[in-house]
C-alpha cells in the first residue's frame, strides 16, 4: 500500500515538474525539467515492477534511463552549439 502512495506522489511531482519545464525562462530550465520527468518515470517503472513482482520490467527501466541520458547529452550539445550538428 505504501508503494502506491509513493507512486501517486511521484505522479503529482511529475505534473509540477511538467509545469516548470513548460514555463522555464531558459532552455536549460526546460531541459532540466525534462530530465526530472524522465527520472520520475523511471522510478514509476521500477515501483511498478516491484508491485507486480516482474523483474524483467527493471531491465526496461535501465534501458529507458540510458536512452534518456544519451538524449540529454546530445540535446544539450545541440543547444550549446546553437543548432550546428
Amino acid at each position: 500500500m505504501f508503494i502506491k502512495h509513493v507512486m501517486f506522489i511521484l505522479i503529482l511531482l511529475g505534473l509540477i515538474t511538467s509545469i516548470r519545464s513548460i514555463l522555464g525562462p531558459t532552455i536549460w530550465d526546460r531541459l532540466l525539467g525534462l530530465s526530472l520527468i524522465s527520472s520520475k518515470i523511471t522510478m514509476l517503472i521500477v515501483l511498478y515492477a516491484i508491485i507486480t513482482e516482474q523483474k524483467y520490467i527493471i531491465d526496461t527501466a535501465i534501458v529507458y534511463v540510458l536512452l534518456g541520458f544519451i538524449g540529454m547529452i546530445y540535446t544539450s550539445k545541440f543547444i550549446q552549439e546553437k543548432g550546428r550538428v
